[in-house]
């Protein structure tokens, strides 16, 4: 059945997660505004106020919600990770209050899933706790987001594997234990046959950092997100995840969950944007008269309510096929999953922009300053736009899913709803009752 309403056990989890959220963590996102420094172990802010603050999020049974008990997690379903996700999406440092930092919670499922023994101990089990951070190399400066162009090799050398090339836009390497890198092991065959990936400890010779790039607005040369060169990096032959040429296979299983989740995060930076707006609207005056009287302030507002709301249940929906598709197993239910998925990946830095854009555009010289966080909100629409696959790869995958069932009319020219034709063949059906009623 159809439903819309959140089970009361449940929204008492919510209620009790937006107190926690507005009067613990978001003093933090004011206090410590760097973009790194959540990721930051060694600090005395993480040990004096992050860490209590964790322990606490773990006795209330929400730490790390997206991972199964097994691994120490909730195991909610999407549809409850979106609600709960909503929330989080508020703030910089609640994703790792509540240990569903990316891309630590990604990285998390895969060394659960192929990483030894030893390397569980060593970092899957701390990385679960909160202790450590990691980092995942994927995107190459050459090949961008195209696989095709992909160049960093890792060769078999009896019990070795030898990396050379780089990667880009690694985040968090500065800060993190140990990187999951993604590599071409066989050049021979299609690069979704033949990549592979590495776990690669942190410190291990023949990996550098060429230079850490930052966001916009962040000083040159301070940022975590690392351009990574190896050459000649070693490491041994049990650090390959998986099976050779599974890597992208691999990649999918921590991506589709990671595309989603940044856009349930991105309905709430939605909402406290439209929050700003609309105590903008009620509070100020301009020209003499209220700007709430203003017929196109409220049309704006309008706008934006309506985009989020549209959004929010676009993005419940796709969480919702994700669950079926756990659920049922069924290869169509997963191939529907990733039709909605690749959607609302494809529509989440639109609605970011557009309503981040309105708030910071109402509160004028003030929505552009660095008093205010909009700038910043409205920065990560395309910042979202590229990570996990650009915008316009996912358009692909959504009209070649739409595509694949498609049938091709009968009369190619002018289609199956061509009035004329349908005209005939409606005559033709009711002739008789036609003859009747002309009698």
């Amino acid at each position: 059945m159809w439903e819309f309403s959140t089970d009361a056990a449940f929204q008492e989890e919510l209620d009790w997660t937006a107190g926690f959220v507005r009067e613990e963590i978001e003093p933090l996102d004011v206090l410590f505004p760097g973009s790194a420094e959540p990721y930051d172990r060694d600090t005395d802010v993480f040990r004096d106020v992050v860490r209590p603050l964790q322990l606490r999020v773990r006795d209330q049974g929400l730490w790390a919600a997206h991972l199964p008990p097994s691994l120490g997690g909730m195991g909610m379903g999407q549809v409850h990770l979106a609600l709960l996700n909503e929330i989080l999406g508020r703030s910089a440092w609640a994703p790792m209050v509540f240990g569903t930092q990316a891309p630590d919670s990604g990285n998390a499922e895969i060394l659960a899933h192929y990483g030894t023994e030893e390397q569980r101990q060593k970092y899957l089990e701390p990385l679960l706790d909160g202790r450590i951070v990691s980092t995942f190399a994927m995107t190459e400066p050459s090949g961008g987001a195209d696989p095709g162009g992909f160049t960093c090799r890792a060769v078999r050398d009896g019990d070795e594997w030898v990396i050379d090339g780089e990667k880009w836009f690694a985040s968090n390497y500065p800060l993190a234990a140990f990187v999951i890198v993604m590599v071409v092991t066989d050049p021979d065959v299609p690069v979704h046959e033949g990549a592979s990936m590495i776990l690669v400890p942190a410190g291990t010779p023949g990996m550098e950092m060429v230079r850490g790039t930052g966001l916009a607005g962040e000083p040159l040369g301070q940022g975590v997100h690392a351009y990574l060169r190896f050459t000649g990096c070693r490491v041994p032959a049990e650090n390959l995840l998986g099976e050779p040429g599974t890597g992208f296979r691999i990649a999918q299983t921590r991506l589709g969950g990671g595309r989603l989740h940044h856009a349930m995060r991105s309905v709430g930076q939605c909402q406290r944007a439209l929050e700003m707006m609309t105590e903008r609207i009620a509070s100020r005056r301009t020209r003499g008269g209220a700007l709430a009287d203003q017929q196109s302030v409220r049309h704006q507002l309008a706008d934006s309510w309506i985009q989020i709301e549209q959004f929010r249940l676009q993005v419940l929906h796709a969480a919702w096929q994700m669950d079926r598709a756990a659920r049922t197993g069924d290869r169509d239910d997963a191939r529907r999953a990733r039709l909605h998925v690749s959607g609302v990946k494809a529509a989440t830095p639109r609605v970011l922009v557009d309503v981040a854009y309105r708030a910071l555009h109402l509160h004028g010289a003030l929505g552009v300053s660095n008093e205010l966080g909009l700038a910043r909100m409205w920065q990560s629409g395309p910042t979202l736009a590229v990570a996990d696959g650009p915008t316009e790869a996912h358009q692909d995958v959504v009209a070649k899913l739409l595509l694949r069932d498609a049938v091709p009319a009968e009369d190619p020219l002018f289609g199956s709803a061509h009035l004329p034709t349908r005209l005939a063949a409606a005559r033709a059906k009711y002739a008789d009752h036609l003859t009747a009623v002309s009698r």
